[in-house]
């Protein structure tokens, strides 16, 4: 029997091809998910990414599912957003073949219920390993189909059709796709609005030869905000690998808060939906809650992680929710991430007034913030313990274990330490006023967990 939890993770599959993942065991896959889904749904859409193993692997999990008697449609090269919109459209399961942001000799599967339901390892993933490892079961009945459909001109006009960009200024804005799905979708999006699009390594290339398509990385933007600079934008966007997440610079080259995107999108979809509810994860800045509670809507907080987000916005129906790592939710959007329909709110607003993406944006950056900060630890458990125990006997401290230990400090700092899932890291996020308080934070809690 195979033991497949190396590759079967919290929200996906994912896996070095070759060597973990083969068209075989992906075969498997397809067919295990076909099971899942039978009581559901006649059929399967699926969609891959640009990388050289995707075509294949995506014929091998559509093989796995025909066998199990369902038809596939497959969307051929899609973003991972693409994928959700053609699963809420179409309403059908679906699965997207990406690594996101991995490198080149990595892939994986995202898989969905009809309408873009996340499956998870408490949402069906734990159920298709444990098939795939006893045995896929045979099917006697008859095969499935597969159909081709072309979904990307459907999906840029439903994005376009959530927000209005026709009063909108003229903008120059520049795109760094990485050489991932961005340079697919972008140029169909965009077609038609007032916006200059200057883009950056649209060439799909599944080696990634300009840099690692993670814009969180800092050195992966550097190309960007060099060229927003050079010609005069308005403001860059980068795009990850599958182009489910998007980071913004403004017009001077500086990175802009993804608390800060959450905040400004936040209060635009409050001012269609007034009293909607706003999903944040507990790393967002303190300023999002904040700015949700002001322009009157009810801030919800969460664990990181996009199946609590998804869970928490089905339970409250909220309207929106954002996380610190980039990825946006929209309840128009099946409450499936999309960074597309969070980088045109971004242009909208900005189109909307005169002044530059930076003016802008500050209205929205309220606090100072270290990003995260990983340690390699022996022992996390211990770690969070001498941590919790150092500021647990302080005056005026409140700590919270919602997600790993959030240390809330009198005069309004604040940070959280979680435990890596996959890895023997502790990861740190801070908050304070001013980056000096920042910082003097920061040192005291690293020198704990690297004592």
């Amino acid at each position: 029997m195979p033991d497949l939890s190396g590759i079967v993770k919290a929200y996906d599959i994912r896996g070095v091809v070759g060597e973990q993942l083969d068209a075989a065991l992906v075969r498997d896959f397809g067919a295990a998910f076909a099971l899942l889904i039978k009581p559901e749904a006649p059929s399967v859409v699926i969609g891959h990414d640009m990388r050289d193993s995707s075509p294949g692997l995506a014929a091998a999990f559509a093989e796995g599912v025909t066998s199990q008697g369902l038809d596939v449609v497959s969307i051929g090269l899609a973003s991972t957003d693409q994928l959700y919109f053609a699963s809420g459209s179409l309403n059908l399961p679906g699965a997207m073949f990406t690594a996101s942001h991995n490198p080149a000799k990595y892939n994986g599967i995202k898989m969905c219920r009809a309408g873009a339901s996340p499956v998870g390892q408490d949402t069906g993933l734990a159920e298709i390993r444990d098939t795939v490892e006893q045995g896929v079961p045979e099917f006697e009945g008859q095969r499935g189909t597969i159909t081709e459909r072309d979904v990307l001109a459907d999906y840029a006009a439903y994005l376009r059709n959530l927000v209005d960009l026709s009063g909108s200024r003229p903008l120059k804005i520049v795109v760094d796709a990485g050489n991932g799905m961005g340079g697919h979708t972008v140029p169909t999006v965009f077609e038609g609005l007032p916006i200059e699009v200057v883009p950056m390594y649209f060439e799909l290339d599944g080696s990634f030869p300009n840099h690692e398509a993670n814009p969180l990385d800092p050195k992966n933007i550097v190309d960007l905000q060099a060229k927003v600079r050079e010609v005069g934008a308005d403001a860059g966007i980068a795009f990850d690998g599958d182009a489910d997440r998007c980071f913004i610079v403004d017009e001077r080259g500086e990175p802009v808060s993804p608390s800060a995107i959450t905040a400004l999108v936040a209060v635009r979809e409050l001012a269609k939906d007034p009293g909607g509810t706003i999903i944040h994860n507990l790393i967002t800045s303190k300023g999002v809650p904040e700015i949700v509670a002001e322009h009157g809507g009810k801030p919800v907080r969460t664990r990181v992680g996009h199946s609590f987000i998804k869970a928490e916005m089905a339970r409250t129906g909220a309207i929106f929710g954002g996380e610190h790592s980039a990825h946006y939710y929209f309840r128009d959007f099946w409450r499936a991430d999309t960074g597309m329909l969070a980088a045109l709110h971004v242009l909208a607003a900005l189109g909307e007034q005169n002044g530059p993406l930076s003016e802008l944006t500050s209205a929205y950056s309220r606090y100072a913030a270290s990003g995260e900060i990983n340690s390699t630890v022996d022992d996390q458990v211990a770690k969070m313990m001498a941590v919790k125990d150092a500021f647990g006997t302080r005056s005026g401290v409140e700590i919270d274990e919602l997600d790993g230990l959030t240390v809330q400090l009198p005069g309004g700092a604040w940070f959280n330490l979680r435990p890596s899932n996959t890895e023997p890291l502790l990861r740190l996020n801070v908050e304070a006023a001013n980056a000096e308080a920042v910082q003097g934070l920061v040192d005291e809690v690293l020198a704990i967990i690297r004592s």
